[in-house]
């Protein structure tokens, strides 16, 4: 059998790496050490995920023009990219890491260029005459630096530059400050409207972001053992990100050692499991929404910027950009100590500069945590490991056979001075703004053993359980609030009871609006069908379209007619991932019983305003307005649709509050999704998994596993890993 294909046995440092497939074509791998599993999944991503890993590769060194195409796009994204300089000190993270984490990252790196040399480039690469250069350990570093930002930490800083902007618009400080109750300092307004934003990516290079990992939202949660029928802690997962996309993100793993099995999905380009579980633990991870960044304010010219006792110079950092078939080009980056400039310092005026808290001194923590959790057992020690993870900010929810659960936020953000809340660019001549170093990790939010047996992460804000307030945006509490509605009090929980919970579709943000219009409805054939309505969004259901075209209405009345315009909100409605991320600060307002943003109009006016627009649109099935396509990385929408590279439309369940989160919205003309990209179900009184993936195994067009599992995936059908 070629040496390409499974099963195989690889010779690693500790005895023979055996790899197979199972009957979900989940790639297991059997080895007599961690180095030698991680060898295994290398070799493992090399083969089934190739193609995703060297793309992300490519695009995160900003070598995409020379390495793939001299297109404008890839050009734009590798300016993005090499401004970013997401991991300025590779080897000081190298150094930092601890021994047996050095070592499984040194065997993956291995295992993956042993793949590569086993089965050779994918031909995809081939066409685009790409011959990839070996795997490194600081490429595992990039990205998992990567996932700390892009899609998470970034999310923060758009919502926070288009605060900026409507202050520049006119937006005054009562309207503000309702929209942001974490906003606590004085706006400087006559500073913030002379400040020159940079321009953003142009859609055709926003498109190639997709090709990144992006995690967007999810939720996970864990019952004690009083509430099961096993008497052991169930612990369940379901991370929120892209869905229409082939490959998934995660790729499914078995991985075993004497003694010890872990079962779960990891990110192709690092080793290790990111979710999942071994006999003794279990594990999931959701986006803390914690704010990793400072947007502050520089008076600049001549190429420097004012101090109080003078202006100073900004390094300049020269990088130069290859483009394949066309000549580089030179791109200036110009740093001080706050961060990384935003456009030219050269002409006098004020820009800003951007911090990420995990820019430097960040990464190695990730896998020093990371890669330890198969020696791990216990919840308190897992908290302690979650705790030390710096470069991103996770809620992780874990639950141990002893019968602990609990929960830890992991990042590192800014320790700001009192009265500062991040939202707002700062002076950054003034140092009274300036950050106290990092919050403490033991000031981190967490929790262990809560009386209530419930532990519930979902994006929402969760500073009541630390010392420290590292959210000011969270997402709304909707989805928290309807799994514990579903699981408080309940015993005899099994992991069937966790699936459906995984699939139920009531939403309580539309309970909560409904209770306000139900009395305004008028006596209509659509208005009684809104009546009528189970606020539950089914895929038959016609009622679930009329309220989201209500909804839709509301916003457009309340913040377009109060303030914004309407062009602002259809544009951030429909060209943005703003709204779908922090809409639940447009909610406080909009039910609430008054408002600066009501503009001295009662509330039951603008609700009336709003169903009479709403209402007039014809109340089609929900399922029929949710229909996308799986796009493949590469070649999505550029290729026949009977080559089989994209597949779909599939219908998209659920909505913005629903626990199976289904968003659809544009961001700079491409279709894109928040979903249940991977569900899992882990009782502590087996040991398997139970799970279901948004694609299957490979990368592949032509394997029997491109797409295997994405029908269980939509039928709610789990398989079991063991």
């Amino acid at each position: 059998m070629p040496r390409h294909r499974l099963p195989l046995t690889l010779d690693g440092r500790d005895g023979p790496v055996r790899l197979a497939r199972n009957a979900h074509g989940i790639p297991e791998i059997d080895a007599r050490s961690p180095a030698d599993l991680a060898l295994g999944l290398g070799w493992v991503h090399a083969r089934d995920r190739q193609l995703q890993v060297l793309l992300t590769r490519s695009l995160l060194r900003g070598r995409a023009a020379e390495q793939l195409a001299g297109d404008p796009a890839l050009v734009a994204i590798d300016r993005f990219m090499r401004r970013l300089d997401l991991l300025p000190d590779p080897d000081a993270q190298v150094a930092a890491l601890e021994a047996p984490a050095h070592l499984q990252l040194t065997a993956y790196a291995e295992g993956f260029n042993r793949g590569l040399t086993d089965g050779g480039t994918v031909f995809e690469l081939r066409l685009l005459g790409y011959r990839p250069e070996p795997w490194d350990l600081r490429d595992s570093l990039l990205v998992a630096k990567a996932i700390g930002f892009i899609g998470l930490a970034d999310a923060q800083g758009q919502m926070e530059k288009f605060l900026v902007q409507m202050i520049q618009q006119g937006v005054d400080a009562p309207r503000l400050r309702e929209l942001f109750p974490y906003l606590e300092e004085d706006i400087d307004v006559a500073l913030i409207r002379q400040v020159r934003l940079e321009e953003p990516l142009v859609p055709e290079a926003v498109r190639w972001l997709g090709v990144l990992p992006r995690l967007n939202a999810s939720n996970n949660w864990a019952v004690s053992g009083a509430h099961t029928r096993s008497g052991h802690p169930i612990l369940c997962g379901d991370p929120h990100l892209e869905v229409n996309r082939l490959p998934a993100v995660w790729q499914e793993t078995v991985m075993r050692l004497p003694g010890q099995t872990l079962l779960g999905a990891s990110i192709p380009g690092v080793p290790g499991l990111v979710i999942g579980r071994t006999r003794h633990l279990a594990w999931s991870a959701t986006y803390a929404f914690m704010d990793m960044l400072d947007y502050r304010i520089e008076h600049c010219r001549d190429g420097q910027y004012r101090r109080a006792e003078g202006w100073k110079p900004f390094r300049a950092r020269e990088e130069v950009i290859r483009v394949k078939k066309g000549n580089p080009q030179t791109l200036t980056v110009y740093e001080n100590e706050h961060g990384v400039l935003e456009g030219d310092p050269e002409p006098e005026g004020y820009r800003l500069v951007l911090g990420w808290s995990a820019r430097r001194g960040c990464g190695a923590e990730m896998f020093n945590g990371l890669l330890a959790m198969p020696t791990v057992e216990t919840v308190p020690e897992a908290l302690a490991l979650w705790r030390r993870m710096d470069a991103a900010a996770f809620n992780w929810v874990v639950a141990d056979t002893a019968g602990n659960i609990g929960y830890q936020m992991s990042g590192r953000g800014f320790n700001r001075p009192p009265g500062v809340s991040g939202l707002l660019p700062t002076p950054g001549w003034e140092a009274r703004f300036d950050p106290r170093g990092f919050i403490p990790m033991e000031d981190l939010p967490t929790q262990l053993n809560p009386p209530e047996g419930l532990v519930v992460t979902a994006n929402q804000d969760l500073n009541h359980l630390g010392r420290s307030r590292p959210i000011n945006l969270p997402m709304g509490i909707y989805r928290a609030e309807r799994i514990r509605r579903l699981l408080e009090g309940r015993a005899g929980l099994t992991a069937a009871d966790m699936q459906a919970v995984h699939f139920d579709l009531h939403s309580p943000q539309a309970e909560a609006f409904m209770e306000v219009l139900r009395p305004l409805l008028p006596d209509t054939p659509h208005g009684r069908l809104l009546a009528a309505w189970e606020r539950t969004y089914a895929a038959d259901s016609r009622g679930a379209t009329l309220f989201e075209a209500v909804y839709r209405s509301l916003v457009r009345v309340v913040f377009g007619d109060g303030g914004l315009g309407r062009d602002v909100v259809d544009h951030i409605l429909a060209e943005t991932g703003l709204f779908n991320d922090y809409y639940a600060n447009l909610d406080r307002i909009l039910l609430s019983p008054t408002s600066a943003w009501f503009a001295g109009r009662p509330r039951d006016e603008l609700y009336r305003q709003a169903l009479a627009e709403g209402l007039a649109e014809a109340p089609r099935p929900y399922g029929e307005t949710r229909r996308v396509m799986l796009s493949h990385l590469l070649f999505g929408g550029k290729l026949p649709r009977f080559l089989g590279f994209d597949r779909g439309p599939i219908a998209l369940p659920g909505s913005r509050a629903t626990i199976p989160q289904g968003q659809i919205f544009r961001s700079a003309g491409r279709t894109t999704t928040f979903s249940p990209s991977y569900r899992f179900v882990a009782d502590l009184g087996e040991t398997c998994l139970h799970t279901n993936l948004a694609g299957g195994p490979s990368d592949r067009r032509f394997s029997p596993w491109y797409i295997s599992d994405l029908e269980n995936w939509m039928q709610g059908i789990y398989k079991v890993l063991d």
